[in-house]
């Protein structure tokens, strides 16, 4: 299977291929734009609450999808979000509150 077509079936994207954004809800329009920022496997993924619009189960797929291309094609990914859940799935967590770094977890 292609890249495009991994990533197109782990978002459930394939039956809107043919679709135009107004036609689809918000947060297909989401995985959408996340998809799309991936195939242009960029060396830096700048994801700003990726998943805050999905349903558990999405959001799990797409924190899965960020870190597997993240692996994969060596990117570094950098993700801003309230999910505690969400950042522990990350190396290394930095909070911040009032704009100052609070923990740096390193």
């Amino acid at each position: 299977m292609t890249f495009f077509g991994r990533i197109t079936e782990l978002l459930g994207l394939e039956r809107y291929l043919n679709s135009f954004p107004y036609m689809l809800s918000g947060g297909t329009q989401q995985c959408t734009a996340i998809a799309r920022a991936l195939m242009t496997r960029p060396a830096i993924v700048l994801a700003d609450e990726p998943t805050g619009s999905f349903d558990a189960k999405t959001s799990q797929n797409v924190a899965g999808l960020l870190k597997l291309t993240a692996e994969t094609f060596h990117q570094s990914l950098i993700i801003i979000t309230h999910n505690l859940e969400l950042a522990q799935l990350a190396d290394r967590v930095i909070c911040l509150e009032d704009g100052r770094v609070i923990s740096d977890g390193r």
